[in-house]
Formats: C-alpha cells, structure tokens, sequence
C-alpha cells in the first residue's frame, strides 16, 4: 500500500524511541524484530529481561539484542519515577505505595519514560483492554496544549475505486473513543483530527463537520451543535479549511456541493470528515470498509500530549510494526 510505504519511510527518516509496553507478548516481539530489521524506529521492550530473550530465542528473533529492555520491577530510574508519580497524582489521593505498585505496571512505566525525555511514543493494547492503555497516558502525559478531548481516527484507504478521495484516502473521526462530544469537543477534534491527517497521511486538510443538513436545510439542535463547533474550531485555528453543517454528498461530490453548498471551499473536495458523534462515525466506517471494500487504518488515538496508540486484542504483528511507524510519525505534532 502506497500510504504505508510512504509512512514507514518517514518513520526512518524520523528515528523515534517507541516503547512496546508488552514485550513478553509474541506478536510484539515479533513487531519489534521488524521494527528493528526495517529500521522505522528505536525500540525499548518493557518486561522481564529473562522472559524476553528466552521468547525471543526461541521464536529465532536475533534482533531483539538491539533493542532496549527495561524491567519494569527492576531498573536505576525506579525510585525517581516513583516520586514524579507520586507528585503528579497525590492531589488526586495518590500514595507513595500506590505509586510504587503503579510505576511496576508496564502501562504506566511506559508513559512515565514519555514524559521524562527517554522515548517519544507508545504502543499497546495487544493483550490489554484500551481503558487500560489509555488511563495512564491520560493521567501521566495529559492532552495537548489548548485540547481537552482524546479521540481516534482512521485513515480510510481506497485501493480500487479513488472517485471522492485524495488519491484514495479519507479521514474519518470520531470513530472509536468519544460518544458525545459537546460543541467545543467537537471542535477539538476536528483540530486534532486536521494535525493527524497532516503527520500521518502527509494530506492538506479540508474538514467536513457532518450532519443530516446542509446549510440550514434542516433545524434540529443537533444541527446547531454542528454549526457551533465548526464555528469554534475556526476560531481556534483560523487558518482551518474547514465547512459544516455538511451532509456526506454535500462533503465529497462535486455537482452536489455546487447546488446545496456554493462557494464552499471544502464542500464537494473534503478529505477530512468529522462525524457528529461515535454512532455516526463508528457504523460509517464500518459500511465504509465493508461495502466499498476499503482499509481502515486505526483506530489511532490523538490529542494527547505525545503520542500513545492502543491495538486491538486481535491484531498482527505487522499491525503492530504499522502502529509503530504511525506513533512515529505523529511525533510531528510535539
């Protein structure tokens, strides 16, 4: 796939540290190998020492020698992290105990590694559930600057019919973390999803905020949260291409968006579509995977500080070396 390709060679390009918080996991290690191997990013392996390199034996992972290991229960930055722990979090009823437990979970290591400088992204979630590989990084690394919501994304490929594409890419969002997004976290993600679609998939984008209505042509207070954050956003980011209340036609045909939305610089040529709630977003890219018989990349979470992506329970371990090179390549946010 061209979008991959041209991922995985930023990925080189960028050199990142990525830590693989589960990585006495066999399909990580195997990530990790190819990560390695392809040179799309510095890996460190959280997990028992002993335990990784017999695995890696095993499975025949002559690579894994060149990533870094750290023991989550045993290494010389333990005490410290438990104290930035601890202050972080002692407001909130953290204890010094707590902390100590915490800092030997690997889904908390992870991120504390992020926000002390020693690497620049995470993946997990290959035998975690995503609450559990997003409460930390929420916690620890926190949202960006001026962002308040953690959503997702999927990129959207088109390998046969490219018709009402950018070369055969879509941006869909909200499509796998917030149900209910309120006008200004609509707007956030609509801004977050704009960078995501600039550092992942290398695209200028042109945002629809999609409804049931085009430009008045219904009146629901679902149709004015729409109008709200489009408006929002703009003033957020001014320099957004960005156009709403948009239906799906309205948003990527031509001869459509001339009749229901003149003058619109996104209308009947948007990239981006940004759905009004998790319903919407999450049956769309499924119809849309399914029924035009596309590759939905993700779902790949965004508005964090530094980026943190979580895989599915059933993934691969090239789904996972693509995660890694996709976390690299959203260090462009920083």
């Amino acid at each position: 796939m061209e979008l991959l390709d041209k991922i995985r060679e930023k990925a080189r390009q960028l050199n990142k540290t990525i830590v693989l918080a589960e990585g006495t996991e066999e399909r990580t290690l195997k990530a990790a190998d190819m990560a390695v191997k392809e040179k799309i990013a510095k890996i460190i392996l959280l997990g028992n020492p002993d335990e990784i390199n017999q695995k890696a034996k095993q499975l025949g992972l002559v690579r894994i020698a060149d990533t870094q290991i750290i023991d989550p229960k045993n290494h010389d930055k333990k005490d410290a992290y438990i104290e930035y722990l601890f202050n972080l979090r002692k407001a909130k009823g953290l204890t010094k105990d707590d902390a100590a437990k915490l800092v030997e979970d690997p889904l908390y290591l992870g991120p504390l590694l992020i926000v002390n400088g020693e690497a620049d992204g995470q993946v997990a979630g290959a035998i975690n559930a995503t609450s559990n590989v997003v409460r930390p990084a929420i916690q620890i690394i926190k949202t960006a600057p001026g962002i308040s919501v953690v959503s997702s994304l999927f990129v959207m490929v088109f390998e046969k019919n490219k018709k009402y594409t950018d070369n055969g890419v879509l941006i869909y969002a909200d499509c796998g973390v917030f149900p209910y997004p309120n006008e200004k976290e609509l707007a956030e993600i609509a801004i977050t999803t704009a960078r995501s679609a600039r550092s992942i998939a290398g695209l200028d984008p042109r945002i629809a905020m999609l409804s049931f209505s085009t430009k008045g042509s219904a009146k629901h207070p679902m149709i004015d949260l729409v109008i709200n954050a489009t408006r929002i956003a703009k003033e957020l980011d001014p320099t957004l291409k960005i156009d709403g209340e948009l239906q799906g036609d309205a948003a990527l045909v031509a001869s459509v968006a001339k009749s229901k939305a003149p003058g619109s610089e996104v209308a009947g040529n948007a990239n981006v579509l940004i759905f009004p709630n998790l319903d919407a977003g999450n049956i769309a890219y499924k119809l849309t995977q399914y029924l035009a018989d596309a590759i939905a990349l993700g779902p790949i979470l965004q508005g964090l500080a530094k980026p943190v992506n979580d895989l599915s329970r059933g993934c691969t371990a090239e789904d996972i070396f693509d995660t890694i090179a996709i976390t690299s390549n959203q260090t462009v946010n920083d």
